[in-house]
């Protein structure tokens, strides 16, 4: 039962109420949207010359310096408003008043101009963003404001104190910044050939020397009593540009040639000169070196072929510029070198339940090159796995089941496993 008619007063305080649930519902939104804009992204839409991102750069950039005064307003404003309707609903509705006004101020003020404003941040986020934070900027330049700010800062960071929580130093791990890059290749922002090389980076301080070095038994060497003709032929017949120099064993590198060295030295009528006399200085790595330390070595210095050694000074394998790029950029190949698998393109990779594969291949490469799921533990290749697995050196047919792949010893090389044939179970 209405207690009293619509005056002008009542007008005038109606109209005060929509300012400020608008200027409630604009400080929500600008509260939402600043607060989950990173840096990164106000940078970039800077860069893109967007309106608004000048402002929006230098609140992101302090983060303390808004989310108070914001926080502050969307209270003053929601308390008053919320004020003023109590005391409009009493004086129209008498009694009833009190439950018509809060019922206004639920569906009203929190749906309509809290829940709003916000979901429509989370949704629009560059959009809300963009349009906020010049004139959160600007409200800030009031000495009024400032003040208020800081001593709400100074007061919240008492708070904390007392709670015995100091300043922490948050920073966006690997895993955070993986999936970043996982869900922008999923919102099409980033191409997966993008999302892939950041994958890549990350992973690649991980990544050890022994992960993507040319093992020991495939290393193309040269004695260093051979003639720098006969070192040449096995350059050309192997596609190697580069060859280590022997001296007793495999374990004693003594030097380094290059396919240059080696032809201006044919050219100038040494080729019967024996390949010691022009060999280059051996450089060694550890196989467990990271490749990011190899990769600023390798930048430093003009070598860009390593010998790499066990822990009880042995050569374990050899590593080279290339492998460490293609750490990072993928497989780097040139008409020399001999794949080990057919070309296929992405959708026969990740659609085929059939796929033949060098033992040698890196376990946690084939499984992101071939979308499989294949175990990971101590050894690094396929070879590895199936010689775990077998307890022993397997022999060509032999069968191994894992939990949902079958794989068959194709073909041995020597003591190592040459080709392995994997099926999915699932096509059995």
């Amino acid at each position: 039962m209405i207690a009293a008619t619509w005056s002008t007063s009542d007008s005038i305080i109606g109209v005060g109420v929509l300012v400020l649930l608008f200027l409630s519902g604009f400080f929500a939104m600008a509260e939402t949207s600043l607060i989950r804009m990173n840096k990164s992204r106000a940078r970039a839409l800077q860069e893109a010359h967007r309106h608004g991102a000048a402002a929006l750069v230098a609140l992101v950039e302090a983060p303390d310096s808004f989310l108070n005064p914001l926080l502050l307003l969307v209270l003053i404003c929601q308390l008053v408003s919320a004020t003023l309707v109590g005391v409009l609903a009493a004086r129209l509705f008498g009694g009833a008043g009190v439950f018509v006004a809060t019922v206004l101020e639920v569906i009203v003020i929190f749906v309509i101009f809290e829940a709003v404003p916000k979901n429509y941040a989370v949704q629009h986020p560059d959009r809300a963003a963009l349009a906020t934070a010049p004139v959160v900027k600007g409200l800030l330049k009031w000495r009024v404001i400032r003040a208020t700010s800081g001593l709400l800062l100074a007061i919240a960071h008492a708070v904390i104190r007392l709670f015995g929580s100091g300043a922490s130093d948050v920073r966006i791990t690997d895993g955070e910044i993986i999936a970043m890059a996982e869900v922008a290749e999923n919102d099409k922002t980033l191409e997966k050939e993008e999302a892939d090389i950041i994958r890549k980076v990350v992973g690649f301080g991980d990544t050890i020397v022994r992960e993507v070095m040319v093992p020991r038994i495939d290393i193309v060497d040269v004695d260093h009593d051979a003639t720098v003709l006969e070192a040449l032929r096995i350059a050309v017949d192997s596609g190697r540009s580069r060859l280590p120099v022997l001296g007793e064993s495999i374990d004693d590198v003594i030097g380094i040639v290059n396919l240059r060295q080696l032809a201006q030295a044919v050219a100038s009528g040494d080729g019967d000169a024996r390949v010691s006399t022009i060999m280059k200085d051996v450089a060694y790595v550890p196989e467990t070196k990271k490749l990011d330390g190899l990769l600023a070595e390798i930048q430093a210095g003009q070598v860009h072929i390593y010998v790499v050694v066990d822990e009880y000074g042995g050569t374990a394998g050899l590593v080279t510029l290339e492998d460490v790029l293609e750490e990072l950029v993928g497989e780097i190949t040139d008409e020399s070198d001999k794949r080990s698998a057919p070309e296929t393109d992405d959708e026969t990779k990740k659609t085929s339940v059939t796929v033949q594969l060098a033992g040698r291949l890196n376990i946690d490469d084939v499984n992101e090159e071939y979308d499989l799921d294949l175990p990971t533990g101590s050894w690094d290749t396929i070879g590895g796995l199936l010689m775990d697995r077998a307890g022993g050196v397997p022999e060509v047919g032999d069968v191994f089941d894992f939990e949902q792949y079958r794989i068959t010893v194709v073909a041995m090389d020597n003591r190592r496993v040459g080709e392995a044939l994997i099926e999915r179970k699932e096509s059995l």
